[in-house]
């Protein structure tokens, strides 16, 4: 039989696991706020191109098209959702494991290690679109030294991709440990906060989206 796992307990009533990862939540997000702000300070003052959302045309004579390719930026943001989603399934399976099989069938599908492997999948497929972003903006003429929307966009954008990367990391970790001995409702806890964390990433996204993408 498994020994209950030892909560620490704060004054608040939660787990002082739990109370780390919103501290630390909290201070991402004046992070990215300070990060934000300074791609929205910057925005439209770069003096050469390319641009995110207008065609430029270069002292030589050469045309560019908007920079950013919204079509591509969707499919991944799309990708970067499903895991949030993916995440909850495997936070639900961990939760319900001890459950009798008739009633776990009812209210979880699949396992925690199907549902940790595709949230790890759809990270690593949304860093993967990042990855084809960055390479073909650079191809384009736009890095992180061309303009100052190349200094923020590349600053703001980097940094969550390794916020991601960190995200991954972890839920890679989490699928070891559910090979080795199986996560069970001891490991909720552990598994809850992970999800808080990927719930974060994705909800930044969402802002780093609407703010770079769709904001013209």
């Amino acid at each position: 039989m498994t020994a209950p796992a030892a909560h620490h307990y704060t004054s608040t009533g939660l787990d002082s696991r739990k109370i780390a990862i919103w501290a630390f939540i909290g201070s991402e997000c004046m992070l990215f706020v300070s990060l934000i702000s300074t791609y929205l300070i910057y925005k439209g003052r770069s003096l050469v191109g390319p641009f995110p959302h207008d065609v430029y045309t270069n002292p030589a004579g050469e045309t560019f098209n908007p920079i950013l390719n919204i079509p591509v930026t969707s499919a991944s943001t799309f990708v970067l959702l499903m895991s949030s989603l993916a995440m909850v399934l495997a936070l639900a399976a961990v939760q319900n494991k001890d459950l009798p099989k008739h009633t776990r069938g009812e209210r979880v599908l699949g396992s925690s290690k199907l549902w940790l492997w595709m949230t790890a999948l759809l990270g690593t497929t949304f860093l993967g679109f990042q990855a084809y972003e960055f390479t073909s903006f650079v191809h384009e003429g736009l890095s992180i030294r061309t303009n100052l929307f190349g200094s923020s966009f590349f600053t703001l954008t980097g940094f969550h991709g390794a916020h991601v990367t960190a995200g991954v990391i972890w839920l890679v970790t989490l699928l070891a440990i559910d090979y080795r001995r199986g996560l069970g409702p001891n490991d909720a806890l552990n598994v809850d906060i992970a999800a808080l964390y990927w719930h974060f990433v994705d909800v930044v996204w969402i802002v780093i989206f609407t703010v770079v993408y769709l904001l013209k």
